[in-house]
């Protein structure tokens, strides 16, 4: 029996009888052949081999972690080729963010960006934090932005300090997203007031992406 049919017996018999409702966490595995044999990544795995990176779901440290350790690596594996960022996300914490931000920032390669399905809140800013001229959108994503989210409890003076901290975090990623964007501070500060909605085209427009890609060129 080939390592393929292994494989798929494996799996076929590890099955879950209610297969329709629990395989939606099931990932897709991939077979290649070579001279060497046959060998077998989960999908995500053999994306990354193109240099393709995926941030699906909420941005908090357990995604964070895993997006910086990719871009490390692809670094590693060729500093000069670019790494590709897709995001599909509602956004979450703020430092969890800014891990990913930094790191994006700091690697050598460009990290291009695109947004399928939706892009909000630090989706939306680390969409914006791409490489210029390589930050897309595709045709019916939607993309948001908005201040920062946040709750305090405790002492009248230590909310006091947790109020400061997320006012400064409101200027840094307002000032992070001008810089981006090519929007002057003080609109991005009147725009942010409040959850805004945007086409691919409209984020286009703002600058948040170069363009909005409908087919592969």
């Amino acid at each position: 029996m080939t390592f393929r049919a292994q494989l798929l017996d494996t799996l076929a018999s590890n099955a879950p009888h209610d297969f329709e409702t629990k395989a939606l966490g099931l990932v897709p595995m991939v077979v290649e052949t070579s001279g060497r044999g046959e060998r077998a990544y989960d999908i995500y795995s053999r994306l990354l081999k193109e240099r393709l990176v995926f941030l699906v779901g909420e941005v908090n440290d357990q995604s964070a972690n895993l997006v910086v350790a990719q871009l490390l690596f692809l670094e590693s594996e060729n500093p000069d080729k670019d790494i590709s960022l897709y995001i599909n996300s509602p956004g979450g914490s703020v430092s969890a963010g800014m891990a990913i931000y930094d790191t994006m920032q700091f690697v050598k390669p460009d990290v291009a960006t695109l947004c399928m399905g939706l892009a909000a809140s630090m989706g939306a800013f680390l969409l914006a934090a791409g490489a210029k001229g390589k930050r897309v959108a595709l045709p019916n994503s939607r993309v948001m932005i908005h201040q920062p989210l946040g709750g305090a409890r405790g002492q009248a003076s230590d909310i006091e300090i947790q109020a400061r901290e997320i006012l400064y975090l409101k200027e840094r990623l307002n000032q992070l997203l001008a810089h981006h964007t090519g929007q002057p501070a003080e609109r991005l500060a009147r725009d942010t007031d409040r959850d805004n909605f945007m086409s691919g085209d409209d984020a286009q427009a703002y600058g948040i992406v170069d363009q909005v890609l409908h087919k592969r060129p």
